[in-house]
C-alpha cells in the first residue's frame, strides 16, 4: 500500500488547520483558559486572601448569657457573615437562597445545655434550617457552630454567673439515692472535679476555658423548600443548568449556520430581496427562539417524567424564565454570528465563553467555592440569572414575583446582545 496519498490527505488537513490563525489560537487557548480557571479557583489561598463568607442567620429566642456569648462567638468568625432575624422571616430567606442557613436557638437552650453539661441527659436542640442545594456548606457552619457553642457553655460554666447553682444542683443529684444511673467509680470521679471547681470559683481562680463530660446539645437539620419535609430533588437544579448550556450550544449552532451561509453567499444573494436587515435578523432570533425553547422543555419534561422533579413555584414563572432565557440565548446566537470572522474561529471562542458562562453560573460547580471578589462577579453573567430563576420555579416553590427580576435581566441581555448584532452585522465577507 502506498503512503503517498495518505501523506497528501495529511499534508492537505495541516495546512487548513493552520490557514485559520483564529481558529488555531482557540484550539489551543481554550484547554488553557479552562484548565486556569479551575487550577484558580481550586488552588490554596494565602492568608491574605479574602475568604469567601458563608450567609447564615441566627435566631435566639432564648436570650440568655449562653446565647448571647454563642452569637458574639459566631459574629466574629472570619467564615461567616451572621445576621439576626425572626423565625419566619430567616426561614423564607433560607427558601429564597439568600442565606445558606438559618440557625435557630429555642427558649430555655442555655440552662438546658448548662445542666447537660455534666449530666449527658435533658439535652437541648440546636435547629439548622437550610438551603438543601447548599448542603455542603452546612457541614462547615454546623462545625462553627458546634465549637462556639461548647466555648460559651463551657466557658459559662467553669466561670460564668450560673456555673455555682448549676454545680450545687449537680452535686445535690449525685448525692440523691435515686441517682443510680452513673457507676459509683465516674460519680466519684465526678464529685471531686465539681468540688475542686466550687473552690476555684471561691477563690477567684476560675479557669478561662474549658472542656465538658459530653456534647450539651443535639442538632437538627431541616431542608427548607415548598413542601415541608420533602426530600431535596437534586435533578431539578442540574437540569436547569445543563438544559440552559445546551440552550446556548443550539444557539452557537445557529450564529456558525449564518456565518456558513455568508461565506457561501447566500446572505450577499439575499440582500437583493426586498427584505430588511431588520427582518432577516428577526426571523433568525424567532426561529433560534423556538429551537431553544424545544430544547430546555424536553429535557424538563424527561426530568419530570423520570426523575419526578416538580414545578413547585409558579408556572407561569417558570415559563416567563424559560422563553426569556430562550431570547437571551437567541441574540447570543446572533452576536456569534455578528462579531465571528470565520465559523471554525467563531466556535471556538463561542464555546469558551459559553463554559464559563455556565460555570460562573453555577450549573457546573457550587459558586460558594469561588472567591469572594468572582462571586459577586457572576452577578454579571446572564446564566447566573437563569439558573436561579428555574431553581425559584421548581423545587424552592417560590412565587412569581421571584421569577420577575431573572426575566428582566434575561430580556435586557436580550436585548444588549441583539442590538451589538444588528450593529455590527455584515453582508458580505
Amino acid at each position: 500500500m502506498s503512503l503517498t496519498p495518505v501523506i497528501g490527505i495529511v499534508r492537505k488537513d495541516l495546512r487548513m488547520f493552520w490557514s485559520d490563525r483564529r481558529a488555531v489560537i482557540m484550539a489551543f487557548a481554550m484547554p488553557i483558559s479552562i484548565a486556569s480557571f479551575f487550577g484558580f479557583i481550586f488552588q490554596g489561598r494565602s492568608a491574605d486572601d479574602e475568604v469567601a463568607k458563608i450567609p447564615i442567620l441566627v435566631v435566639d429566642q432564648d436570650g440568655s448569657r449562653i446565647s448571647k456569648a454563642i452569637l458574639d462567638g459566631v459574629g466574629a468568625d472570619k467564615n461567616l457573615d451572621v445576621r439576626s432575624l425572626p423565625l419566619e422571616q430567616a426561614r423564607d430567606s433560607v427558601r429564597r437562597g439568600n442565606d445558606t442557613v438559618a440557625v435557630v436557638i429555642p427558649p430555655g437552650f442555655g440552662d438546658a445545655a448548662s445542666r447537660a453539661f455534666f449530666r449527658g441527659t435533658g439535652k437541648p436542640q440546636l435547629d439548622f434550617l437550610y438551603d438543601p442545594s447548599r448542603a455542603m456548606e452546612l457541614a462547615m457552619v454546623r462545625g462553627v457552630m458546634t465549637q462556639h457553642v461548647m466555648e460559651a457553655v463551657s466557658k459559662d460554666m467553669f466561670s460564668g454567673q450560673g456555673s455555682q447553682a448549676v454545680i450545687d444542683d449537680t452535686l445535690k443529684q449525685l448525692d440523691s439515692p435515686s441517682s443510680t444511673a452513673m457507676p459509683e467509680d465516674e460519680r466519684r470521679s465526678l464529685r471531686d472535679m465539681l468540688t475542686s471547681i466550687q473552690r476555684f470559683n471561691t477563690l477567684n481562680r476560675t479557669s478561662s476555658g474549658g472542656g465538658g463530660l459530653s456534647m450539651p446539645f443535639d442538632m437538627h437539620e431541616e431542608a427548607v423548600m415548598a413542601r415541608q419535609n420533602a426530600a431535596y430533588n437534586g435533578f431539578a437544579h442540574s437540569f436547569a443548568g445543563m438544559g440552559l448550556q445546551f440552550m446556548l450550544f443550539a444557539a452557537i449552532n445557529m450564529g456558525i449556520d449564518i456565518l456558513t451561509e455568508r461565506q457561501k453567499g447566500i446572505w450577499k444573494r439575499l440582500r437583493s430581496v426586498p427584505l430588511s436587515k431588520f427582518t432577516l435578523l428577526g426571523s433568525k432570533i424567532a426561529s433560534g427562539s423556538i429551537i431553544s425553547s424545544l430544547v430546555l422543555l424536553v429535557s424538563f419534561a424527561f426530568s419530570i417524567i423520570v426523575w419526578h422533579v416538580r414545578i413547585d413555584g409558579s408556572k407561569v414563572g417558570f415559563v416567563g424564565v424559560a422563553v426569556a432565557s430562550a431570547l437571551m440565548a437567541a441574540s447570543y446566537g446572533l452576536l456569534i454570528a455578528a462579531l465571528g470572522k470565520t465559523p471554525n474561529a467563531a466556535r471556538g471562542v463561542s464555546v469558551l465563553a459559553t463554559l464559563l458562562m455556565v460555570m460562573l453560573g453555577g450549573a457546573w460547580v457550587p459558586t460558594f467555592v469561588f472567591p469572594a471578589w468572582l462571586q459577586k462577579l457572576t452577578v454579571v453573567v446572564p446564566t447566573r440569572w437563569a439558573v436561579d430563576g428555574f431553581d425559584a420555579m421548581s423545587w424552592r416553590g417560590l412565587g412569581f414575583g421571584s421569577a420577575v427580576m431573572p426575566i428582566l435581566v434575561l430580556l435586557g441581555f436580550a436585548l444588549a446582545f441583539s442590538a451589538l448584532a444588528v450593529w455590527r452585522f455584515r453582508w458580505e465577507e
